[in-house]
This record gives C-alpha cells, structure tokens and sequence, in this order.
C-alpha cells in the first residue's frame, strides 16, 4: 500500500542551461535534501544476487522546469515558508571545489541570486504553494 506522505521534495532547473547542466544541478541539489533529511532515507538495496546498494531518498520527487524569475519566485516563497533549500547558481559552474561554491553563493546579492538551480523539501501543501505554476520538467 503506497504510503501517504506529509512532506514533499521539488526540484527546479533553470530551462534555458545545457542538457548536462540540467543533469548537475539536479543531482547536486538532490543530495543537498537527503543531506538535510536523513530520516526520509528508506533502507539499503539488495538486488537478487545479494549485492548491496546505497539508500535512497523514500519519497517522490519531483522536477520542475523553470526561467531565473520562476526560480527567484519560488526561492521567495520557500524562505517565506520556513522550507528546507538548496541552491545552486551560475558561478557554481565555473568553480572546481566545495569551498568555491560556498564562496560563489556568498558573493551574490542575496535578493538577486543568479538561480540555475532550486530544491525544496518541507510540508506537502507548503511545497505546493512555492513551485505554483511551474511545469514539470520534460
């Protein structure tokens, strides 16, 4: 039986970035969440051969595809909302280490964050109510 969730995981890229940026950003912000979250890691995979794997995040999420006034919109709502982020922006695209990205992200103007890159993970209808009228990326 499909377990009902009361908290919910959005993702959102920016649509105007590179196949492969998509792709980075995505997974960069989806460890950030299960970074915050270890209580919603399921248990260990085992396949049939008893090969075991990492734990993933047990609930859904889901991918939105946003512009840079989507994305600051949503960032808005989330810190408005009290919401667990993570962020990733543009300069984090030309950095080679953790301690740079952190430096990127620092010398934004925080009201003005060049967003390729947002995920969210907090109460269902919270969530909701911060990626309204965003697409699900395709």
């Amino acid at each position: 039986m499909p377990e009902n969730f009361t908290t919910k995981v959005a993702l959102i890229v920016r649509d105007d970035l590179a196949t492969w940026q998509k792709l980075n950003v995505t997974a960069f912000l989806a460890t950030g969440i299960a970074a915050s979250a270890p209580e919603a890691l399921g248990e260990p995979y085992e396949d049939a051969a008893g090969r075991r794997y990492t734990r993933l995040l047990g609930q859904p999420m889901l991918v939105f595809s946003a512009t840079r006034a989507q994305l600051q919109d949503a960032h808005r709502a989330a810190v408005e909302r009290g919401l667990s982020a993570s962020v990733y922006v543009g300069a984090m695209f030309s950095t080679g280490h953790d301690e740079a990205n952190r430096a990127a992200l620092r010398a934004e103007n925080p009201e003005d964050l060049d967003l390729v890159g947002l995920a969210v993970r907090g109460d269902r209808k919270q969530v909701d109510k911060a990626v309204k009228g965003l697409a699900l990326h395709k």
